[in-house]
């Protein structure tokens, strides 16, 4: 791992932009069927949620605020997670890679815990 890799593994920000980017690719490789279009959209909903609320959550007003921006970040990583589940159950070609996604949705939802265990 280089520095840069190392330095981007603990910068929230840009791991989790660099998740939702990871996950839209991932689902633009999804096939296109209508009946599962809404699986899909909702998957790419909540894994770009988690950066979004992680910006919101570094600019929030208070320690309040900050840690429900936190718990809505831990909340979409395990909302990821679940409809990662459901896709590699409906497109088992597409199973690996939802496995390697979900790894990383399940570390940011334990990151998230740990920040919100330590801010109470």
């Amino acid at each position: 791992m280089t520095n840069d890799e190392k330095m981007t593994k603990f910068d929230l920000e840009e791991r989790t932009a660099k998740f939702a980017e990871r996950v839209i690719d991932y689902a633009k490789k999804l096939p296109r069927d209508i009946k599962f279009q809404p699986i899909i959209s909702q998957l790419i909903r909540a894994a770009t949620s988690i950066g979004a609320n992680y910006c919101e959550a570094d600019d929030a007003q208070s320690k309040k605020d900050f840690c429900h921006k936190i718990y809505l970040c831990k909340k979409e990583a395990r909302e990821t997670k679940y409809w990662l589940r459901i896709i590699a159950r409906t497109f088992d070609a597409f199973k690996d890679e939802a496995k390697v996604l979900w790894k990383e949705a399940q570390e940011l939802n334990l990151i998230f815990a740990a920040i919100i265990r330590n801010k109470k």
